[in-house]
Parts: structure tokens; C-alpha cells; sequence
């Protein structure tokens, strides 16, 4: 399959904008993340030509080869799972992580970010629908612990993350988007705290996600295409 990334990416950022609208934001309310495991530098380099700054990675040994390819201007987000060996790398290579699953991680985390000297932006990966394949805080094991969560001071967390069970229709994954946006603002309402982001929504439901509150999508096969597919230049 030959992908046509400006014809995509101009596609997705006109869906993402009328989801925006739909739900009384604008455009530039929504972070649109292009999800770029597997693609090449010259790849990512290519949609960032179309002005494309946030890019999402899930794993460590494939973005410590790119990144440092790749123009300083771009924003990387990790949003695989965390593995505590590879926090200290992870630090040094992403602004923001979005996929703090645990209280153990979250201050092993903290640890870290304290040796290194650094304020990390972190995200709480939430397990929605419960199910075992998948990471995550239950929602009600976050409450529980909220206060020695946000104990860590030397983390930044603004927001919670989440990715619903696949399903074969968008409107599918509507319930578990409704769902990350009322845990957010209970923990606001609870702690007094701001959580400015939702991160939810990828290439098959975005749309939907942002009507439901998303500040940050993940996008990857809207943008580059199915794995195997050839990039039209």
C-alpha cells in the first residue's frame, strides 16, 4: 500500500477538528501525538516537514536510535509500558510519559527523577474495562491511593491516560472515554489538583475521544499507513 502522509495527515487533523468543535474546543485545544514505532527517521522526518511536532514511541531501544536523528523541535511522549530498569533512559529521552501504571512505578519514578535532577510530565495509565491483557490503575485503586500518588512531588502529573478494549465499531469505546473523564474530575474535585490532560482516542476512535473530552490522541496507521506500506514522497 502507497501512503500519501500530507493527504492523510490533513485528513486526520480535519476529523480531529471537527470533533474539537463538536465538543465546544478548537483544534489547538487537541495534541495530535503520531504514534511512530516501527517507521524510520526518514519517515517521522518527513511528516514533521508537514509541521508535525508530537511524536509517541512505546519502546525504548528502537527511540534511542531515532531520536537523536531526528530535528530537537520535535516533543516525544513514551506511552509503552514502563519497565523500571529503563526509567533513567526513558528521562532522558521523552518530555512526557504517559504510561505510569503503578504506585511502585510512579515512586521508582520518583527516585529516579530525583538522582537525575529532573521534573518529569507524567500521565496515570488507567485500566478502564479491567481487563488482565492490560496495565493500568483500576479506577478504584486510584482513589485509594491518591494521596500518596500525588506524595510525589518530584513528578508532574497532569492528567491520565487510557486504551479502551478493541472493539469492531468507534462508538464502541464511547462508555470508556465518558468513563477517564468523570475519574478525572473526581480526583480533581477530591485533591483540589489540576489534571489538564486526557490522553485517549487512537486511529480508529479519535474522533470520538476528543468529543469526549481528549486532549491527546494517538495516532499512527490514520498517519503512516499499515505496517508494510510505502511512502509516497
Amino acid at each position: 500500500m502507497d501512503v500519501d502522509l500530507a493527504a492523510n495527515i490533513e485528513q486526520v487533523r480535519t476529523q480531529l477538528a471537527r470533533a474539537a468543535e463538536t465538543s465546544g474546543r478548537t483544534a489547538a485545544d487537541v495534541h495530535l501525538l503520531a504514534v511512530s514505532k516501527t517507521h524510520s527517521a526518514d519517515v517521522i522526518r518527513a511528516l514533521a516537514q508537514l509541521g508535525q511536532v508530537d511524536f509517541a514511541e512505546s519502546r525504548l531501544q528502537e527511540a534511542r536510535v531515532k531520536i537523536p536523528e531526528l530535528p530537537s523541535r520535535l516533543r516525544w511522549h513514551f506511552i509503552g509500558h514502563l519497565q523500571s530498569n529503563k526509567a533513567r533512559a526513558i528521562l532522558s529521552l521523552f518530555e512526557r510519559i504517559h504510561s505510569v501504571d503503578s504506585l511502585e512505578l510512579l515512586q521508582h519514578l520518583a527516585r529516579v527523577s530525583a538522582e537525575a535532577g529532573v521534573y518529569p510530565k507524567v500521565l496515570l495509565q488507567v485500566n478502564v474495562a479491567g481487563e488482565s491483557s492490560k496495565f493500568g490503575f483500576a479506577p478504584s485503586r486510584l482513589l485509594a491511593q491518591l494521596d500518596e500518588i500525588l506524595a510525589a512531588e518530584r513528578l508532574q502529573i497532569d492528567g491520565l491516560m487510557a486504551i479502551p478494549p478493541l472493539a469492531a465499531r468507534p462508538e464502541i469505546s464511547r462508555p470508556y472515554f465518558v468513563q477517564l473523564r468523570q475519574l478525572r474530575d473526581k480526583i480533581e474535585a477530591r485533591s483540589g489538583i489540576r489534571l489538564a490532560h486526557l490522553s485517549m482516542g487512537m486511529s480508529n476512535d479519535f474522533p470520538i475521544a476528543v468529543e469526549e473530552g481528549a486532549t491527546m490522541v494517538r495516532v499512527g496507521t490514520a498517519l503512516f499507513g499499515a505496517r508494510g506500506s510505502r511512502l509516497l514522497r
